[in-house]
């Protein structure tokens, strides 16, 4: 059975705005308008399923009255980082943000580490794949960064060198084997 997996990166936030670590806040008035926006011209079909961090649940409640929430999908967890901006973390603790950038095994920050994330999503993305034929995941740009990678079994560091845009749409199609990308980081 083959799967379509549609991403849709949530709505920015005030985090997002000001380059800081995810912090669960809802999406900025201008993005509630995109959502909206994006919802007139978008045809969502399929199982929607959304992150429980607020900004994603706006958004996919804006997209479909159905969507379900999916712990797998969660942002992120940055720790005690949650909602400081990385430039500020640089100037006071540039060794364990060097570290938590050189070392996806490494969590300074007391959460998640990328090589946690990583496995987390992966073994989300091997339980969907070959099952429902259409789903449409509502989630983080960390998220669909690691899927991407996962995806494309790259090393963990290419993680880094990915940009996902709030609101932008990332395809990806199982054969219940392997998943391959179909587009990645369109506009909406």
């Amino acid at each position: 059975m083959r799967t379509r997996l549609t991403f849709i990166c949530a709505g920015a936030t005030a985090a997002t705005k000001a380059a800081a670590f995810p912090h669960d806040e809802p999406l900025e008035t201008r993005s509630l308008a995109a959502v909206a926006e994006l919802a007139r011209h978008a045809i969502v079909s399929g199982r929607v399923l959304s992150s429980p961090s607020l900004a994603a649940r706006q958004t996919a409640e804006i997209l479909s009255r159905d969507a379900g929430e999916d712990e797998a999908l969660a942002d992120w967890n940055c720790g005690r980082w949650a909602g400081r901006q990385l430039a500020d973390l640089e100037e006071k603790e540039p060794e364990a943000v060097a570290l938590w950038l050189s070392d996806p095994g490494a969590a300074p920050h007391g959460g998640e580490s990328l090589v946690g994330l990583f496995g987390r999503v992966g073994s989300w993305l091997d339980a969907c794949n070959g099952g429902e034929r259409r789903i449409v995941a509502v989630t983080h740009a960390a998220i669909i960064r690691a899927a991407v990678v996962n995806c494309l079994g790259a090393p963990l560091q290419s993680f880094w060198r990915l940009d996902v845009r709030p609101l932008s749409v990332t395809e990806l199609r199982g054969d219940g084997k392997r998943w391959r990308i179909r587009s990645f980081g369109a506009a909406s």
